[in-house]
């Protein structure tokens, strides 16, 4: 349909209206306000290109670049990634919202259809409101990686709350998402529904990831356990950031004297999260059922020798070069200590840029001086 030149005129009014709106707002809440704009402007836009075609971004932009010269933001990119920002929720939550009415009005008795469509329509609402406020928390530079990167809702949720969480820098973010954490978080085999009380289980199995990527090391050929466990120590602040948040480094073949027996833990830390120990072993081979054996062994130790009674349960993280998960549940099955199995994998995908947005090894080696 062909843009009337009164009815734009009337709309860009009211659209540098709420521009104006927002640099008043701004000076309050710089960020939610500004992300606030964005997506009634994507809203506006997204409703009127349907009516006006695909030019009208082209003419928006030069018509409030004339009227606010000033102001970023306003350019024709950025106004298509505010489309873009607003679709990308916006549909999928109706989508939702279609379906979840398709089968309650299909079971639903034809006098109670009405109700059950005002209830879908509210929870509609009560979730792009919810949506808002959450897109509202984290700059637009990580919105616009997380909707354009993500491929679903449920992604772009999962990484905007873990970027609150976690205060992640555009660069850390970027990481996380090619590192595809989303499918990677809690996805490890163990057995802490069996071995830790409610919500301690669904919070340690969600600590954990499967594979880990360790993808900063460099090794030759041929490279021995040692040699992983040496360059995990010597790349921290890395090994840190992947282990994930709350992981606190405590020592390497960490010393265990059982009935004058020497043993040596490859990697000890603490969580401060879960209140915890967390004994790591690193295998360069296959997972062998064995493995779990040795590795309840040292729990058990940890939970006696070194374990204050405010802690909590110690766990194990076994990572080895590969696994059958079958064969790992089985492994697991009666075993009595909260232990998890990962896959550890050194594909190539951190960024350059990363480097600069890291803790050097000295300044968390301080702060470990400092726990």
């Amino acid at each position: 349909m062909k843009m009337q030149k009164q009815e734009y005129s009337n709309w860009i009014v009211e659209l540098k209206s709420k521009v104006r709106s927002s640099q008043i707002k701004a000076a309050l809440a710089v960020n939610s306000a500004l992300i606030h704009f964005y997506w009634e402007l994507g809203n506006m836009i997204a409703e009127k290109e349907n009516v006006w075609g695909s030019k009208l971004i082209e003419q928006v932009a030069k018509d409030l670049k004339d009227e606010f010269p000033e102001i970023k933001g306003l350019s024709r990119t950025n106004i298509f990634n505010c489309k873009q920002f607003y679709n990308f929720y916006y549909l999928q939550i109706v989508q939702q919202a279609v379906g979840l009415l398709k089968n309650e009005t299909e079971k639903t008795p034809v006098e109670l259809v009405q109700q059950a469509v005002e209830q879908i329509q509210n929870k509609e609402n009560e979730q792009l409101t919810f949506v808002q406020q959450l897109v509202g928390q984290i700059p637009w530079g990580h919105n616009i990686f997380i909707f354009t990167k993500s491929k679903n809702i449920n992604e772009a949720l999962f990484y905007i709350q873990k970027t609150i969480e976690n205060n992640w820098s555009r660069n850390v973010l970027d990481l996380q998402i090619k590192s595809d954490l989303y499918n990677r978080q809690g996805k490890s085999i163990n057995n802490f529904k069996n071995t830790l009380p409610e919500p301690f289980s669904d919070l340690a199995n969600q600590t954990l990831k499967d594979p880990y990527i360790f993808d900063f090391l460099t090794l030759s050929e041929g490279f021995k356990e040692k040699d992983i466990e040496k360059q995990l120590v010597t790349h921290i602040s890395k090994f840190l950031l992947e282990l994930g948040k709350g992981f606190a480094f405590i020592g390497q073949q960490y010393h265990l004297e059982i009935a004058q027996n020497d043993y040596y833990i490859d990697l000890l830390f603490y969580h401060t999260k879960l209140k915890c120990y967390v004994v790591i072993e690193l295998k360069n081979t296959k997972f062998m059922p064995e493995y779990a054996g040795k590795l309840n062994f040292y729990l058990s130790a940890v939970d006696s020798l070194i374990k204050d009674e405010s802690d909590n349960a110690t766990i194990g993280i076994l990572l080895c070069k590969d696994k059958n998960n079958i064969e790992a549940e089985f492994a697991l099955r009666d075993v009595n200590k909260p232990i998890g199995i990962s896959e550890i994998n050194f594909t190539e995908i951190v960024p350059d840029n990363l480097k600069s947005s890291l803790p050097t090894i000295e300044e968390i080696e301080a702060e470990f001086k400092t726990i």
